[in-house]
């Protein structure tokens, strides 16, 4: 027993004799056994604190775009009115997204009140395995925007909307790109323009 306590006491000896020199590098020190220097110590802060400050502001703000159907990398909120051809991002939950609701972005394509067209055409995709499936062409005040594909990458099945008016609804917006396999209007239809935030690229 008195052997584990002469240890432990010469364990914090140790740690005591090097409180000075620890000290020391804290406040600015060259090196141990060097003086402190506390005005280099405030300069580290100067610059060290501005950028932990802006680096904790802007992580927030900005949104890492996960989707390889959108030509950006990074955007942000960018409040004020949607226009045709901005970035949008949303909630969307879906079977096909996945269990839980994901954010995605998109673009808007088609808005409250313009003409959309949809023309279903024997599926490019048909084959003997999946023989008379059918793709839908969307045609926004007569643009294409996209064209529907019957099943994803994995194979799963994919149903394309089918709209049953010509224009679309008050408070609503078509979102897509011009990738041919994004996931968007083309499946779910047009997104409540309540539940979009208007976006800018950043990268």
């Amino acid at each position: 027993m008195l052997r584990l306590a002469f240890r432990a006491a010469r364990s914090g000896w140790a740690e005591l004799k090097l409180l000075p020199l620890k000290a020391a590098v804290a406040l600015g020190s060259s090196g141990l056994g060097q003086p402190p220097r506390p005005e280099q110590l405030w300069k580290a802060f100067g610059i060290v604190l501005p950028v932990g400050l802006l680096t904790w502001w802007a992580i927030p703000q900005a949104t890492i775009v996960m989707s390889p159907s959108i030509d950006a990398w990074l955007v942000r909120k960018a409040p004020g009115p949607i226009h045709r051809g901005d970035f949008v991002s949303f909630t969307l939950s879906h079977p096909l997204a996945g269990p839980k609701p994901v954010d995605v972005t998109k673009m808007a394509l088609c808005l409250p009140g313009d003409r959309i067209d949809w023309i279903e055409k024997p599926s490019s995709a048909s084959g003997p395995i999946h023989p008379g499936e059918w793709d839908g062409w969307y045609y926004c005040n007569g643009k294409l925007l996209g064209i529907s594909k019957p099943y994803g990458h994995n194979g799963q099945k994919l149903d394309h909307w089918r709209p049953m008016i010509g224009t679309i609804p008050p408070g609503m917006i078509y979102v897509g790109s011009s990738h041919a396999s994004g996931f968007d209007s083309r499946y779910y239809g047009p997104v409540e323009i309540e539940r979009l935030k208007r976006m800018e690229k950043l990268l």
